[in-house]
């Protein structure tokens, strides 16, 4: 896959994270297109990434190679792609990065196109670690679909799942780091001004999270014996106001993808 061109329509954080996921493994595409109507964008991808070519509010050159990631947010998704039904070549393949829009309504958006992927990318694939959820359309035949798995699983797991389910792992794994990283780097400081080096709290950090999630799914015991493994809790105060943020938020914004 690396030898096929790659066009990307968006040159924002989605497609940064895809780029630095390749790079960083050593398998960034030979030929990168990236369009986006933002030219600041664009050049912050570029000096990121000198590679790519940009092509400022030129959507139909990236629409051109045979990988066209788009990556758009739901709203702007079908304006952006109507235009692009001439510009996709016959044996192009379109992977969509976008919530809520299904495969059955991209074809139609594309005028009939039907070699449609859509993936669900999350950012820790920057460092290949990511959980990239990937959904084919059955125009896709096996052979097209291994390589693609094998170009996807650079950036990590890539599990294939049915659609209906994309949105849900949206808020889950694609969202999920948000509900934990500004936590975790408060204990990062506090580690260091508790007498931590910056390195001994990174390591420690890291292997609590490891551990606890492992915990969770691997000791045999219920969510209740897992919290009840350490008795001194800080914040259990405030566990069922952070609770029901959760629930008030996240089950807010998921009927809102799902509508």
């Amino acid at each position: 896959m690396i030898n096929k061109s790659v066009g990307f329509i968006g040159s924002g954080r989605v497609t940064r994270i895809l780029l630095g996921g390749w790079k960083r493994a050593g398998k960034l595409p030979q030929r990168i297109v990236v369009s986006d109507p933002n030219i600041d964008v664009l050049h912050t991808l570029k000096q990121q990434f000198p590679e790519i070519t940009m092509t400022p509010n030129d959507n139909a050159q990236p629409a051109a190679c045979d990988l066209v990631f788009a990556a758009l947010h739901p709203p702007v998704l079908k304006d952006a792609l109507a235009p692009l039904a001439g510009a996709l070549k016959p044996e192009a393949i379109v992977i969509s990065l976008t919530p809520k829009i299904p495969i059955a309504a991209l074809t139609t958006i594309l005028g009939g196109f039907q070699r449609i992927v859509r993936m669900n990318p999350n950012a820790p694939s920057i460092v290949n670690k990511g959980f990239n959820p990937v959904i084919f359309s059955p125009a896709i035949p096996a052979a097209e679909k291994a390589e693609l798995l094998e170009f996807f699983e650079i950036l990590g797991q890539c599990p294939e799942i049915q659609e209906e389910q994309l949105e849900a792992y949206a808020m889950i794994t694609a969202m999920g780091p948000t509900y934990l990283w500004f936590q975790l780097y408060e204990l990062l400081e506090l580690a260091q001004s508790f007498g931590l080096s910056a390195q001994d709290a990174q390591t420690g950090i890291a292997a609590m999270v490891n551990g606890a999630v492992a915990a969770m799914f691997e000791a045999g015991l219920t969510p209740a014996q897992v919290m009840d493994l350490i008795p001194v809790k800080p914040l259990g105060e405030d566990e069922t106001t952070i609770k029901d943020m959760y629930q008030t938020k996240l089950n807010a914004l998921f009927k809102k993808l799902k509508s």
